[in-house]
């Protein structure tokens, strides 16, 4: 495919799909496609492209790393319309949403451990990546003696000292915000590391520790960064206000380690009304900084 441009009314051209995926990811080596690891988006643009026949790209909401699961991930793939067609059985059911065959045909081609649970025609604009308002993640930890429950053991993080949680939350709210998270990111040339933190929250029930994670884009590793910086914070090692001292940092602070993987699931992605879409990337797409203070 040498462009990738949805079609635009009776054009031609190509016809952009939204896809809500879910997938386990332990077994797999992070959402993005790479030759010679088994990855969420490599095994399902094979499927499509299996249907479809022709090669497709899935473009998708939240670069999840090695491990980390979804219910809620969001990504768009193109499909020049002349090819269209491949995605339908010969005997869709009487009623059925147009896709909704796409759906059931496709649950045959994929393993168990990633579903693609519901296609639609993407609004004019809609980009699964750039058109998105904030992301939600969820991070799970068990503090039982025994671990984790077996029914949950690849969701939850067992974790051996017990934590507290009302100093976990109070470290949170110095983070919450417009930041430079650098002291929380994996360096990568030309990116910024500036993030609008939207919401880090932390709740127990019973044995198990709960951080609800929001903002309007992470970077690599940001939410397990984060949890493990507050981890250090719930077992005693550091104060929660050190967390504020971590918002100075220029690069990737040594200081703690990410949580494992295992215990994170992207749970869900926003998106602006279909009229602000192609506005919505614009303000992505751009370069972010801080405000300057009036002594800078």
């Amino acid at each position: 495919m040498s462009t990738n441009e949805p079609a635009t009314g009776n054009g031609g051209g190509f016809v952009r799909l939204r896809l809500d995926i879910a997938y386990d990811g332990t077994e797999f080596t992070g959402w993005a496609a790479q030759d010679g690891f088994r990855t969420v988006a490599g095994v399902l643009e094979e499927a499509f492209s299996t249907v479809f026949r022709t090669p497709v790209r899935l473009f998708g909401a939240g670069r999840t790393d090695t491990g980390v699961h979804a219910t809620g991930q969001v990504a768009h793939l193109d499909v020049p319309v002349d090819a269209l067609a491949h995605g339908y059985p010969r005997h869709a059911r009487a009623g059925d949403a147009e896709f909704l065959p796409l759906v059931r045909r496709l649950a045959r081609f994929l393993p168990e451990d990633v579903r693609v649970r519901h296609i639609e025609r993407a609004a004019p604009g809609f980009d699964a990546r750039f058109s998105a308002l904030r992301r939600h993640y969820v991070y799970r930890l068990s503090v039982a003696p025994y671990g984790v429950e077996p029914q949950q053991a690849r969701y939850v993080t067992p974790w051996t000292k017990q934590l507290d949680v009302d100093a976990m939350a109070a470290a949170a709210r110095h983070l919450v915000g417009l930041n430079d998270f650098a002291a929380f990111c994996r360096h990568r040339p030309g990116a910024t590391t500036i993030r609008d933190l939207q919401r880090l929250d932390w709740h127990r029930d019973g044995d198990l520790v709960i951080a609800y994670v929001t903002a309007d884009a992470f970077c690599w590793s940001m939410v397990r960064s984060l949890v493990g910086a507050l981890l250090a914070v719930g077992e005693g090692r550091r104060e929660p206000a050190w967390c504020a001292t971590l918002l100075t940092a220029t690069h990737r602070s040594s200081d703690f380690a990410a949580a494992p993987a295992r215990g994170l699931t992207l749970t869900g992605v926003d998106y602006p009304p279909d009229d602000e879409l192609a506005a919505r990337i614009a303000i992505t797409r751009d370069l972010r900084t801080l405000p300057k203070t009036p002594n800078t």
